[in-house]
Formats: C-alpha cells, sequence, structure tokens
C-alpha cells in the first residue's frame, strides 16, 4: 500500500512543479491539484478516485451553468 501512497504524492509534486513558479506558494495551489488528481479518469480502473470515494460524479463550478438574470426594459 505505501507504494500507492509514494505514487499519490509523486503525481501530485509533478503537477505542483508546474503549476508554481517558486516553491514559496505551493500551498496555495495545493487544493487544485489535489482537485486535479482526484477527478481524473483513471484508465486502470475506469473511474475517478471522486466516484470511487463518493459514489457520485463530481460537478466542477465551470461546469454549471447559472442563468443571468436579465432585466427587460419595457
Amino acid at each position: 500500500m505505501n507504494e500507492a501512497v509514494e505514487g499519490a504524492n509523486k503525481n501530485i509534486k509533478r503537477i505542483l512543479r508546474k503549476m508554481t513558479d517558486n516553491y514559496k506558494c505551493w500551498h496555495e495551489q495545493l487544493p487544485y491539484a489535489l482537485l486535479g488528481c482526484q477527478t481524473t479518469t483513471r484508465t486502470s480502473i475506469g473511474a475517478t478516485q471522486y466516484l470511487l470515494v463518493y459514489d457520485t460524479k463530481v460537478v466542477i463550478a465551470t461546469e454549471v451553468e447559472i442563468p443571468k438574470l436579465r432585466i427587460l426594459d419595457t
């Protein structure tokens, strides 16, 4: 099981290296890196980690369409 954890940590570190310019602000990007890891479909199991844990598909805020309030001039 330690190998799986080490592999996941390696992936998160790789993502954080690509997302940050310096190592001082990596903690600000960590939630986004984790969200990316948890919502990426794994080809070996055909599902996301989020789906396996919560038994539902994740809805990212950019996928939700919020209708705009339109004010009509009459």
